[in-house]
């Protein structure tokens, strides 16, 4: 069975900056990576295989992991005194090329945030145009891309999209907050992970479980190569 995430473009900006599956943005530095360290598919002198990270499923699985949204038009920074003339301060100052793709939350709406640091007087956000639809019982997940390099950091979010369609959008922060410079169009916002929504309730694992582990342990240790993907991992599909 294959579920429906649906994305509608709710404003009309042209379509060359869509949403697309993460695995159609795969990062250069995973891409340029050698699978094996010193190029050779051997054992080491410890036995153990030379993987790299290019050889680990679950770095994979996140990279390629659910959907991209993107910017859809430019954005330069710079540093002002519009919203520091008391202290002094200089604070990011952003335009853009005629778009209303930026608007901003008062600090004081959270103001404790870990990562708000540079960013005193609001937080930025990106104002999103795409209306995300999903099929009952399905949430989506809302975090910085994986594993991808860009100059914000947006806050995650979780939203039930089965019965909320209307735009989300994200409010983040400059990992530089002096930056000044350009984020272009099409730069990656956040990373769509649509998931169920399942009970859960939380246990410790007794005897039979660390039984289980170490035989899972020994399966691994079985294959000189790619052990986990051939023998654990299962295939993830988004398209």
């Amino acid at each position: 069975m294959t579920n429906i995430i649906t994305f509608t473009n709710v404003v009309g900006f042209p379509d060359q900056f869509n949403p697309t599956p993460a695995s159609e943005l795969i990062p250069d530095w995973y891409k340029n990576m050698e699978s094996y360290m010193g190029g050779k598919k051997e054992p080491n002198a410890q036995n153990e295989s030379p993987g790299t990270a290019k050889k680990c499923m679950p770095i994979f699985d996140a990279i390629t992991s659910g959907y991209i949204i993107y910017t859809h038009c430019d954005v330069f920074v710079s540093q002002r005194l519009e919203y520091g003339k008391v202290t002094g301060d200089k604070h990011p100052f952003f335009q853009t090329p005629g778009h209303n793709i930026i608007s901003f939350h008062q600090k004081a709406q959270l103001p404790e945030h870990p990562n708000g640091a540079g960013h005193e007087i609001q937080y930025p956000k990106w104002n999103n145009v795409w209306s995300i639809k999903t099929e009952p019982g399905y949430s989506c997940l809302f975090i910085p891309p994986m594993h991808r390099e860009t100059p914000f950091v947006a806050f995650p979010g979780v939203v039930d999209t089965d019965t909320y369609s209307t735009p989300v959008n994200f409010p983040f922060v400059l990992k530089d907050p002096k930056m000044e410079g350009l984020i272009p169009a099409g730069t990656p916002i956040v990373q769509v992970i649509p998931f169920k929504r399942d009970k859960w309730k939380m246990s410790f694992g007794g005897e039979e479980d660390i039984k289980e582990q170490d035989n899972t342990k020994k399966k691994l240790k079985a294959l000189f190569f790619d052990s986990y993907k051939r023998q654990f991992r299962q295939l993830k599909e988004y398209r």
